[in-house]
């Protein structure tokens, strides 16, 4: 895992810089035929266009966003996008109270940014999976680089050693870790950050993550939710139409935090430390806390 850096490892294009946006965004979209949107019959064809979607675009994610495909925790007007996603890992680390070195599980992984940050920085070891086999290969490309490792050499699924911690990744549908994972009690922690929408079946999911939890094991959670104090104009302006365009079908479409999510949250196998709404902030009212980055 120490030995020198190949020269064979091949990093995803480096984050452009944001005056070239526009005219890479034109370039990359005649690369590919890009589906106009359709009803979604079932959770297997929502599945499979949300990896086609991953496929085509993960490159093209990685030069606007940077590692981490998740929005940020703004504070300050001169926090840039990547201090902000930083942070954002890190005030759920502190609500979570996750000791060093703990096991966890980065559902929906992305190019596994957050895998290397909590393998780095906080000794973990971790496992991310993700839906894409084009984001696993980007997220190996990324880890191992950083590491100074053979990318081909750490494709079979061991772990990558990142200071006193490790990553590593697999192709996975977060709806399968029980088949995965046959044994209970595995992680110390369970990880998703905004990837709840892509999982049709979230009372499945939350099962499967509490097997998956040892003693005194966490849940961390950060999403987007509809809030409850929303106006009928509000609802028919803003969320309406994500629903149509994404969701397909009834228990598919966004829930309420306080309501269906808390429940499943605080059933019989969770117990809610700490929630909270990162809209506003007493300190910093005119900063905007999760700004769209593109």
């Amino acid at each position: 895992m120490d030995a020198e850096a190949s020269p064979n490892v091949i990093s995803p294009p480096p984050p452009c810089d944001h005056r070239r946006t526009q005219s890479n965004e034109h370039s990359i979209a005649k690369q590919y035929e890009i589906p106009p949107p359709e009803p979604i019959a079932s959770s297997t064809a929502l599945k499979d266009r949300i990896r086609y979607h991953y496929e085509i675009a993960s490159d093209y994610y990685y030069t606007l966003w940077g590692e981490h495909i998740h929005h940020g925790y703004f504070l300050e007007p001169t926090d840039t996008k990547e201090r902000a996603q930083t942070r954002l890992i890190q005030l759920l680390l502190d609500r979570a109270q996750l000791p060093k070195g703990s096991t966890v599980l980065d559902v929906g992984c992305g190019l596994g940014g957050t895998s290397r940050y909590l393998a780095r920085h906080r000794h973990c070891h971790v496992t991310g999976i993700t839906i894409s086999g084009k984001q696993v290969e980007l997220a190996l490309r990324l880890t191992a680089e950083e590491a100074a490792v053979d990318a081909a050499k750490s494709a079979s699924g061991g772990s990558i050693k990142l200071g006193q911690g490790s990553a590593r990744f697999v192709e996975l549908d977060a709806e399968r870790l029980a088949d995965y994972f046959p044994t209970g009690g595995v992680f110390d922690c369970v990880w998703i950050t905004e990837a709840m929408s892509h999982l049709p079946d979230k009372k499945l999911f939350f099962q499967n993550a509490a097997k998956l939890l040892g003693p005194q094991g966490r849940l961390v959670v950060a999403d987007w939710f509809k809030a409850e104090d929303l106006t009928i104009a509000q609802l028919e302006a803003d969320i309406k139409p994500i629903e149509a365009k994404i969701l397909a079908q009834e228990d598919m479409k966004c829930e309420r935090i306080h309501h269906r999510s808390q429940e499943q949250f605080s059933s019989r196998v969770f117990e809610v430390l700490s929630n909270g709404d990162l809209r506003s902030t007493p300190t910093t009212p005119s900063v905007p806390i999760l700004p769209n980055f593109v």
